[in-house]
């Protein structure tokens, strides 16, 4: 009999977690991803609540990962892959808060990870300006209500995946081929 593998989380929040969570079901060794809010100050916020920018919180994703098929530092990297982490309160047409760019740590050694990331792609200049990627503790994680799982699998056609989540996807899976799932 296998043992279980030890899993960890990243938490992370990068415009839509619709976006971000379409792409992180497709990794090789991720067993799940969790939409949610993170980083605000009302306990157990809803959609429409987050969505109005007033309770700070972010929507963000939680990926659990055997990091014996996948390293943290990986996940990071997909992570600045897939969306711009050099707008502040943005991605594309999304903006406020809500959609900030953060990676939310769960331990000092992913926090020295995400940091020593950011300094490394920032010298590399593969941006016109700098990383404003958030790297704070994780407090709290709400999930979100049990429609914004899986989304982009359960609504193809609707225009918003259609036109940003499936491109994004698309990017993905040429990017990171050798990273798919099995």
């Amino acid at each position: 009999m296998t043992p279980d593998p030890i899993l960890e989380t990243a938490t992370l929040a990068g415009g839509c977690f619709w976006c971000l969570e379409a792409v992180f079901l497709e990794v090789d060794g991720v067993h799940r991803v969790m939409p949610g809010y993170t980083g605000g100050s009302t306990d157990s916020p809803s959609y429409e609540e987050v969505c109005t920018g007033a309770t700070g919180h972010a929507e963000a994703v939680q990926v659990v990962f055997d990091p014996s098929l996948i390293s943290y530092r990986t996940i990071l990297e997909i992570f600045f892959s897939i969306h711009d982490p050099t707008s502040v309160n943005r991605q594309g047409a999304d903006i406020g808060t809500q959609y900030r760019s953060a990676v939310f740590y769960h331990s000092d050694e992913q926090r020295s990870i995400a940091e020593q990331l950011v300094e490394e792609l920032n010298k590399a200049r593969l941006w016109d300006r700098p990383i404003a990627t958030e790297i704070v503790p994780l407090e709290s994680f709400y999930p979100a209500e049990d429609y914004h799982f899986e989304y982009f699998s359960q609504h193809p056609r609707q225009p918003y995946c259609q036109t940003v989540i499936s491109p994004k996807v698309s990017e993905f899976r040429k990017q990171w081929a050798d990273r798919l799932r099995r």
